[in-house]
């Protein structure tokens, strides 16, 4: 707390410091010794277990052998953009949509999925996860606050993924308890699409959760442009969430090809 966390947020990373404190003590006299702290924790997160939530519900895998990567990963509003971004090679994409409703809503997610399994395309519905159990999407997006209402039970009993957006420790210890398929790791940079109360992480902190969470898919959001999300991906994120830097470029296939093309010199020159 003295450090500007939150009470939730601060109680996670104190825990998370104990324990590692107690994993790495020294041996004195030939006995193991005293918690040695050693700095931020960066492992050993809590298992959160909220009575609301069901936890453990292990939610399939996103990413496999053929696709290691979510890779560029565009929010549209509209199932057209699916047939204008997939076809150059997009592999995930999510549909969210906040000015549809009833039956009209209903066409516009069955029109998406269509298109995406005519492209092999991982397609996540955000939000109306009862439409996307429907229509049998790919999965379902989901905010923190989302994750109280939303019967995950049947989503996972559906068969579909799920990715959970993230903001601090608290979010993704509690995300975590529910082993979703990824977590959305946000805001990077500061964003003009959403309101968000959060500092941003940046490179710095975007590394710092790569590390802390090396075997599980991450997502980076919000702020991303095509001048840093070379060094975006070269942190080590599975995909990077791409807004208004396509849906209001003047000529989208040709920045979606940009991006693609920069994440992959990105990670190139990661590992160079």
């Amino acid at each position: 707390m003295a450090r500007g966390y939150e009470v939730r947020d601060a109680l996670v990373i104190a825990r998370m410091a104990l324990h590692q404190a107690i994993e790495r003590a020294g041996p004195v006299n030939g006995q193991r010794g005293c918690p040695r702290p050693m700095g931020f924790p960066n492992g050993n997160w809590p298992g959160y277990r909220d009575d609301k939530l069901p936890s453990a519900l292990n939610f399939p895998s996103c990413v496999s052998e053929e696709q290691p990567q979510l890779g560029l990963y565009p929010i549209v509003d509209r199932a057209v953009w699916l047939q204008q971004l997939l076809p150059l090679g997009v592999t995930t994409i999510q549909l969210r949509i906040k000015d549809l409703h009833g039956d009209a809503l209903s066409d516009e997610i069955a029109e998406a999925v269509r298109i995406a399994r005519d492209h092999h395309c991982r397609l996540f519905i955000n939000d109306y996860w009862q439409l996307a159990v429907e229509h049998q999407a790919y999965g379902v997006h989901l905010g923190q606050e989302d994750l109280e209402s939303a019967d995950l039970k049947a989503i996972a009993a559906a068969g579909l993924r799920l990715g959970v957006s993230n903001h601090c420790h608290y979010e993704l210890a509690r995300g975590l308890a529910l082993r979703p398929s990824y977590i959305a790791v946000g805001p990077t940079y500061a964003t003009q699409t959403k309101d968000m109360p959060w500092v941003p992480h940046g490179l710095d902190g975007l590394q710092y959760w790569t590390e802390a969470l090396a075997d599980f898919p991450l997502v980076a959001i919000a702020g991303i442009k095509d001048h840093n999300i070379g060094q975006v991906s070269a942190t080590g994120v599975s995909g990077v969430a791409m807004i208004t830097a396509i849906t209001d470029a003047d000529d989208p296939e040709s920045v979606t090809r940009d991006l693609m093309a920069r994440m992959a010199n990105g990670v190139h020159a990661s590992h160079g």
